[in-house]
């Protein structure tokens, strides 16, 4: 009797399910653009052979002008929103062919000085001078760019704000900035190891944090250590080796979570990156180290694959080699 609520509720069913009317959305959506609305603008609208945001930050543009432009004396990319409407130079020039082309760089954010873009969507437009005559047009993203392989990938975020953009396109195919605002992370901006000991040093993006406090964590393990602030905005914290040493021959892998008195936590890491593989990339030398009242350890800080960063510690054996 219960066979077909168990069914209609099967991992299969379940998870599809709120799926397929997005899909059948998107793909609806698709035929209008492609079949109906792009080829009644393509003789009144530029057209993006380019379009990539790589950095985090910029905008990277390169369309073809319909012949109905001729060849501008010059261009402006128009970023709006609302009423806001921000303008940039562009570049125009004349193709190989004789056809008009435009290039453009468009930074965003105020703190990089660049368009002061806030959360939202942001429409893209070009706008051509030709002696007293203005003329605007929409820039038509016909395919949104594609992710390349390889080692690296673009920005997800900007490196210096958090701030995250990337381009989309209404239902009628033009080209728009979709801009959020930062998430919240503890970001390791510099990992500094000698013989001495090892410092952290990190940035907290996103949020205000309250006389925050950094907690140390390994296997049926954990400790708080102090952090200071650095002045500039950054905090740092120092690694107490001295409470770290493993109880046993195997290596202990220790990670790193601030905490604030509002009772937020977050995992020391690296996310404003553009690589794949932050393991690799990343990596940092092992060092010997002789905390105070300690044996010598073998120590040697790295970032997991998710980018969490992680202080692996290893007993020295008499012989100066780590114990397996």
């Amino acid at each position: 009797m219960t066979s077909r609520p168990q069914s209609s509720a099967g991992p299969t069913g379940g998870a599809a399910r709120p799926r397929r009317p997005r899909a059948r959305v998107r793909a609806l959506r698709d035929r209008l653009m492609l079949g109906v609305f792009i080829p009644l603008r393509r003789r009144r609208a530029a057209r993006l052979h380019y379009a990539a945001i790589l950095d985090g930050q910029t905008v990277n543009l390169h369309a073809g002008l319909p012949p109905s432009a001729g060849l501008p004396e010059r261009a402006e990319i128009l970023v709006r929103r609302g009423r806001r409407r921000h303008a940039v130079e562009a570049r125009v020039y004349e193709g190989p062919a004789g056809e008009a082309l435009v290039d453009a760089a468009v930074l965003l954010g105020a703190e990089v000085g660049g368009v002061p873009v806030t959360t939202g969507r942001w429409r893209l437009r070009l706008r051509l001078h030709t002696g007293r005559r203005k003329r605007s047009l929409s820039l038509l993203l016909l395919q949104p760019p594609v992710p390349y392989e390889g080692p690296t990938k673009p920005m997800a975020a900007s490196p210096v704000t958090g701030e995250r953009h990337r381009l989309g396109r209404s239902v009628r195919g033009s080209a728009r900035v979709i801009s959020a605002g930062v998430r919240p992370a503890a970001e390791v901006t510099k990992v500094r190891l000698t013989h001495a000991g090892v410092t952290v040093d990190f940035r907290v993006l996103g949020v205000t944090t309250d006389q925050p406090w950094a907690e140390f964590l390994a296997s049926g393990r954990r400790f708080e250590q102090p952090v200071t602030a650095d002045g500039g905005g950054g905090f740092r914290v120092d690694v107490p080796l001295d409470r770290m040493t493993p109880r046993g021959a195997r290596p202990e892998h220790w990670d790193i979570e601030l905490h604030d008195r509002d009772g937020r936590s977050m995992r020391l890491g690296r996310r404003l990156h553009d690589v794949r593989n932050p393991l690799r990339v990343f990596a940092m030398r092992s060092i010997a180290i002789t905390p105070q009242g300690r044996p010598p350890l073998i120590v040697q800080p790295r970032y997991t694959p998710a980018g969490n960063l992680r202080v692996t510690c290893t007993r020295m054996s008499e012989a100066g080699r780590t114990d397996r």
